[in-house]
């Protein structure tokens, strides 16, 4: 379902898009970021599929793809694979490369593949404008947006760099775009946040994965 509305620039989309968070425990995000909490002490942290809470927190620091992965599969599949496995076989793929005990990724370029070749959706990695980024999430996709984890404060302080987290945009208005962000606080800025159009550019990257429906499927 899509709620549409007339907004300043035209028609407001916002597609009803299941949220999780890279953590098992959404309401325990902010704790977890803030250390007063460790990701181990997460007490649904078995759901992640993980071996053991030491695997689970490695891993949910590194996540925030996975889980906007997961929101497109529910929305669009109605499934919801644990991130263990889906981080596994994105490993597999190459989106993550392994150095020891550092990991790098999430590599737009072989996940968008791994998300074609594995679930059958549209996927492309690419560099995207603020307008481009709309007019997709209007024409009934979702996209993945590289952008500084402080975007959860959209009117805060400049950040440093840009990108470094990935959240899923799920609408657009005339005013901002509607995300749903993995590390994003309960009740603040986890589900539909709108970040206003006049700050996203400080927190974006300027790249983004953009998904859509199996073809023959409409938006």
């Amino acid at each position: 379902m899509v709620v549409a509305e007339e907004g300043g620039r035209g028609a407001a989309v916002v597609h009803e898009v299941p949220y999780y968070a890279q953590w098992e425990s959404p309401e325990l995000v902010r704790e977890i970021i803030a250390g007063s909490v460790s990701a181990a002490d997460d007490p649904r942290w078995g759901a992640s599929g993980a071996a053991s809470p030491e695997e689970y927190e490695y891993w949910s620091w590194r996540l925030c793809g996975v889980a906007c992965l997961r929101m497109a599969l529910d929305h669009w599949w109605g499934v919801a694979p644990s991130t263990m496995t889906l981080a596994g076989e994105c490993l597999t793929a190459g989106a993550y490369e392994r150095d020891g005990d550092r990991l790098r990724g999430l590599i737009h370029t072989p996940f968008a593949a791994y998300v074609q070749e594995r679930w059958g959706l549209t996927a492309q990695a690419r560099e995207l404008t603020p307008e481009e980024v709309s007019a997709e999430v209007a024409a009934g996709r979702l996209v993945m947006l590289s952008v500084h984890p402080a975007v959860r404060h959209p009117d805060g302080p400049e950040p440093q760099r840009r990108g470094g987290h990935l959240v899923l945009a799920v609408g657009t208005t005339g005013t901002a775009l509607v995300i749903h962000n993995p590390s994003g606080f309960a009740g603040e800025s986890q589900a539909y946040a709108h970040v206003p159009w006049r700050h996203f550019e400080r927190f974006y990257s300027g790249r983004g994965i953009v998904l859509g429906p199996p073809e023959a499927v409409d938006g």
